[in-house]
């Protein structure tokens, strides 16, 4: 009899398939809306305006609703919940907005006439506007911070500087003034102007200017008759051609800064010595 042959086990490697995770769609998560603060409001009359009374439009004018894309009208009813005509219920009986001696006071039960006034109506800031102290403040410590500046940066000016900015606020009377009412001017500009005054101290063509109108007074250089060229004060050569629609003085700043222009300033700067 024939023996039977042992089979032999075949191991089949398992062959483990890998989890593919779905990535989980990512929720859009939309900024909050500012919600409606419930407070009493005050409302004043532009431009410090305070007549015995003023009475502000509460009827037929429209708002742009950006959401909706279209305009909605708006009416100041007391017995309705909106200021809008397109969501209000029922009769629409129309009330008043006056303002007494420039201002009108809102309390915080008056919610639709506060929404009418500080986020609706076309007058708004215009007209008038919604008090606010906190941002009041702000800007006033923007302005004060930046009176600060003006007036460090005016204190440690070297006295050309201070002279060719003056210049720009007093013109040509700044040469008669001594070096004592000069600085006291300079101050006095940067506390009143500081944002014109600093963007006059950071220009170097105010410098350059102030040089060119300085040579000028003391006949170094001359500007011909019809304003359209420079000359050399000792003997009327040309020194440059003022282009066409420019002050001259301050073409002549610009140029200058150019090789030719870079040449004659300190041709110019050894004669005033």
């Amino acid at each position: 009899m024939a023996k039977k042959q042992k089979t032999q086990k075949v191991e089949v490697p398992v062959v483990e398939t890998p989890i593919v995770e779905t990535p989980k769609p990512k929720i859009k998560v939309e900024p909050k809306k500012p919600t409606w603060q419930i407070k009493d409001r005050l409302y004043l009359l532009k431009n410090g305006k305070k007549p015995v009374s003023y009475s502000m439009r509460s009827s037929s004018i429209y708002f742009f609703d950006e959401e909706k894309g279209y305009e909605r009208e708006l009416k100041y009813c007391e017995n309705q919940k909106t200021p809008f005509v397109d969501e209000m219920k029922g009769d629409q009986r129309l009330s008043h907005i006056i303002f007494r001696d420039g201002s009108l006071h809102v309390p915080k039960n008056k919610v639709v006439l506060q929404k009418l006034l500080s986020l609706y109506h076309p007058h708004r800031d215009k007209l008038f506007y919604e008090y606010k102290p906190a941002v009041l403040a702000e800007e006033e410590i923007d302005i004060l911070e930046m009176q600060v500046d003006a007036l460090t940066a005016a204190r440690s000016m070297d006295i050309e500087m201070a002279e060719a900015i003056m210049r720009v606020e007093k013109g040509s009377s700044v040469s008669q003034l001594s070096s004592k009412e000069l600085k006291r001017d300079l101050l006095l500009f940067a506390r009143n102007n500081p944002a014109l005054f600093l963007e006059l101290a950071t220009d170097d063509n105010v410098q350059l200017r102030n040089f060119g109108i300085k040579a000028a007074e003391l006949g170094v250089i001359k500007l011909s008759n019809d304003q359209r060229n420079f000359l050399w004060g000792s003997n009327d050569r040309p020194i440059m051609t003022v282009p066409f629609d420019e002050h001259p003085y301050t073409a002549l700043a610009h140029w200058f800064k150019t090789d030719e222009g870079m040449e004659i300033y300190a041709n110019i700067e050894k004669r005033l010595k």
